[in-house]
């Protein structure tokens, strides 16, 4: 046979078998897809964290962790440079101090102004008491002076005393009237204006005052609520600062170096967490009766040692999961659906094991 008519029959040959093998592949469906749908397995899958710092900038200073290291949740990771933090902070705290005198100074002015009034109060209405005593008494010397005045009247029209002695008796009644309307005219000018038991206007006047002292104080206190608001910020922001594992797990990289400037929520850290899952991809048939919360038994296929988890995603699948054009093997066209699967801990099962399903599995609630 010349090489010719053996390449040709070769080829032929080749030709040949991949028609039988697509009419094979064509007839029993043993494409990729549809194989991973028949032994529904799935790669174990750690879930992973991009960890960043929260709203803050600067230098990182320390780097607590390597690539390879497990560490458990609230563990220091990184922190960048609270200098500035720091240096801000004390300066809000002197700040409040500063406030916290002012305000100490004008309540004791306040309570002094007050103690004040109720003082000059106290006196005035001593002197008031005292002036209507003087008019009760200048009053009551008015009466005497009448009196005298009648008798002396009398005497005089009966011819028992001179004269003189009745214009004696009429100075003193003058004397006597004009002391009684300088006492109350002196009342008067007690009062201000004031009805008798009233604040004097005066006494108003210094509470008044007293109270609008108040005002500053509340100006001082609202002053020293926004930096203590700010100064919460501030710690908040310090906090912040420290870098903590949010949960156990296996630092896979570190992304930023002692030195190197740190910006806002850019992953700094890649955290492998306990949290194993991994997907398979069911028809709508098996899918219609499942739903998220189930409980799935499944198997890992080195060792075939059971592994039990939970449905946590159950969603219509990516077109490439569908059966499409299969109705010439006796099938209608089916939907695929992705099923994810959350493991629960145990020993010897790790990220990477590959995890098979079965019917069975699938039907354990």
């Amino acid at each position: 046979m010349s090489p010719e008519e053996k390449a040709k029959k070769v080829g032929l040959i080749f030709i040949l078998l991949l028609i039988i093998g697509g009419f094979v592949l064509m007839y029993t469906g043993n494409d990729a897809v549809v194989m991973g749908r028949e032994k529904k397995e799935g790669i174990l899958t750690a879930e992973q964290i991009k960890i960043s710092f929260d709203s803050v900038k600067g230098r990182l200073v320390k780097e607590a962790v390597k690539e390879g290291d497990y560490v458990q949740k609230g563990q220091i990771l990184m922190e960048i440079d609270p200098t500035d933090t720091d240096l801000s902070i004390e300066k809000l705290k002197a700040e409040i101090a500063v406030l916290d005198a002012q305000i100490k100074s004008a309540e004791n002015e306040k309570n002094i102004a007050h103690f004040h009034a109720d003082t000059s109060n106290v006196q005035s209405n001593r002197q008031i008491e005292q002036q209507q005593a003087a008019i009760n008494s200048a009053r009551a010397t008015l009466k005497n002076r009448e009196v005298d005045f009648e008798r002396k009247n009398e005497l005089f029209k009966s011819g028992a005393i001179a004269r003189a002695s009745v214009d004696d008796a009429i100075m003193a009644l003058d004397v006597a009237r004009a002391n009684v309307m300088q006492q109350e005219e002196a009342l008067r000018r007690l009062l201000a204006g004031a009805n008798a038991g009233e604040m004097l206007p005066t006494i108003k006047e210094e509470h008044a005052k007293a109270e609008n002292i108040s005002n500053n104080i509340a100006a001082l206190k609202s002053q020293k609520k926004q930096k203590e608001v700010a100064l919460k910020e501030l710690e908040v922001a310090k906090s912040r600062l420290t870098l903590r594992a949010p949960e156990d797990g296996k630092i896979l990289s570190v992304l930023q170096k002692e030195g190197e400037m740190i910006s806002p929520s850019v992953p700094v850290i890649i955290l492998e967490t306990d949290r194993l899952y991994y997907d398979i991809y069911v028809g709508e048939d098996v899918a219609a009766n499942l739903k998220e919360g189930d409980r799935i038994r499944g198997y890992a296929v080195t060792n075939n040692k059971e592994v039990i988890g939970t449905v946590r995603l159950l969603s219509k699948a990516p077109g490439f999961a569908d059966l499409r054009q299969t109705r010439e093997k006796g099938q209608s066209d089916l939907s695929g659906f992705q099923i994810r699967i959350y493991t629960d801990a145990q020993e010897g099962i790790m990220a990477g094991l590959t995890i098979g399903v079965d019917a069975s599995g699938l039907n354990q609630k």
